[in-house]
C-alpha cells in the first residue's frame, strides 16, 4: 500500500507554481521533505503512475506532513511502523524525531527506492530507517525492536482491516494517527448511537480510545481523490474483558450488526441458536434484547460473548467484570 489514503482519479502532478507548497523544511542530517517537483521527478525517473488497485495517493504537501508528525506525538524513543510510504513524503518528516522507523511497502519499485531517497535527502538518518517488502495486511512480525506508534496514510479501501490487523498482531503498538477516508474516519472514532457507529468503530474500541485529530483536504494528493480525508488518533488501552476471547466477541459484532434493523433477539437467533437462546444470553448480560446493535457499547458486547460463551451450546452466566487484557 504506497503512500495512498484513498482511491482517485489519475491527473498531473502539480508544479512548484500550483496550488500546493513545494520544496520542504531541513532535515537533521541534511536534505529536506519532498515537494511535488521533487516527487515528479521520482515518478518520471521510475516510471511510476498511481496504481488504483492499490490506493496509491500521495502526500506532495510538506506542510501536511508536518501537521502530521506534530499530531502524532512522537517521543524520540518511538519506533515507528509507517504503512505504506510510497515516495518517502511521511518517512522523511518522521524519521529526525524518533528512533527508528519500519517501512511497510507493498510495491517492491518504490520500497527499493525509499532508502536512496533517505540517502540522498538526510544521509545523516539513513540508519534509523528499514524497509519491509510486504501487504501490511498480511504482516505477522517484524524485525529487531517491536514498534511503538504507527503513523500512515492509508487506502481507504483496506484501512479499517489493516489497522485492527496490525492491532492485534503487534501487541507493542501503544499509540499512533492513521490518515483515512474522511467518512472511514467518522465510522471509526463514531460512539454508540451514532448513525455512523457500527462494526467498525466497535472492534477498533476493543483495542484502543480513537479520536478523530483533524481533517486533510483532497488537494495535498497526487492524484486529486474525489473526497477528503480525516485524521484518527488512537491510544491503546487493555481489552475490556477478561474472561472472553477477542475472537469470540468479534463474531458476535459481526452477527449484531449484519441486521441492523432488527432487534438483537432476532439479530443474534443464527448466532445463539435460536431468538429464545439470544434472548436468554442478552438477559443474563443485563443487555435489552430489545436493543439494537448500534446502541451498544463493546463492553456489551464482551459480556454477551461471555453470557454466551461463543454461541448456542453454552449456558448463559453471570456478567463478568471488565479487567485486564484477553487473550
Amino acid at each position: 500500500m504506497a503512500d495512498g489514503a484513498l482511491a482517485g482519479e489519475d491527473g498531473p502532478l502539480p508544479g512548484e507554481d500550483g496550488a500546493l507548497a513545494g520544496g520542504g523544511g531541513a532535515l537533521a542530517g541534511g536534505g529536506g521533505l519532498l515537494g511535488p517537483a521533487a516527487i515528479r521527478e521520482i515518478a518520471e525517473r521510475l516510471g511510476i503512475r498511481p496504481a488504483k488497485r492499490l490506493g496509491q495517493n500521495f502526500v506532495i504537501d510538506p506542510g501536511t506532513v508536518r501537521r502530521i508528525v506534530t499530531l502524532a506525538g512522537l517521543r524520540p524513543a518511538d519506533v515507528v511502523l509507517e504503512v505504506g510510504p510510497g515516495f518517502g513524503s511521511l518517512t522523511l518528516g518522521l524519521l529526525p524525531g524518533v528512533r527508528r522507523v519500519i517501512a511497510v511497502e507493498v510495491d517492491p519499485v518504490l520500497a527499493a527506492e525509499l532508502p536512496r531517497t533517505v540517502a540522498a535527502r538526510a544521509p545523516g538518518l539513513s540508519g534509523r530507517l528499514e524497509v519491509i517488502t510486504e501487504d501490511a495486511a498480511r504482516v505477522v512480525g517484524l524485525p529487531g525492536e517491536p514498534p511503538s506508534a504507527l503513523v500512515a496514510n492509508l487506502p481507504y479501501n483496506v484501512a479499517v482491516p489493516v489497522v485492527l490487523h496490525l492491532l492485534a498482531t503487534l501487541p507493542s503498538l501503544a499509540h499512533g494517527l492513521v490518515m483515512v477516508q474522511a467518512e472511514v474516519a467518522d465510522r471509526m472514532t463514531a460512539p454508540p448511537g451514532n448513525r455512523v457507529y457500527g462494526v467498525p468503530s466497535v472492534k477498533l474500541a476493543w483495542f484502543a480510545s480513537a479520536r478523530r485529530a483533524g481533517a486533510v483536504p483532497r488537494t495535498v494528493f497526487w492524484p486529486v481523490p474525489n473526497v477528503d480525508s480525516g485524521l484518527v488518533a488512537f491510544t491503546r488501552h487493555a481489552p475490556p474483558a477478561a474472561d472472553v476471547r477477542r475472537d469470540d466477541v468479534f463474531t458476535l459484532i459481526d452477527a449484531a450488526f449484519s441486521q441492523r434493523r432488527k432487534t438483537l433477539r432476532a439479530a443474534l437467533a443464527r448466532w445463539a441458536g435460536s431468538a429464545a437462546q439470544a434472548e436468554r444470553i442478552l438477559l443474563a448480560a443485563g443487555v435489552d434484547p430489545g436493543a439494537r446493535g448500534e446502541s451498544l457499547a463493546v463492553t456489551d458486547f464482551a459480556r454477551i460473548a461471555a453470557a454466551g460463551s461463543g454461541g448456542p451450546s453454552a449456558s448463559p452466566g453471570p456478567a463478568p467484570p471488565g479487567g485486564a487484557l484477553a487473550p
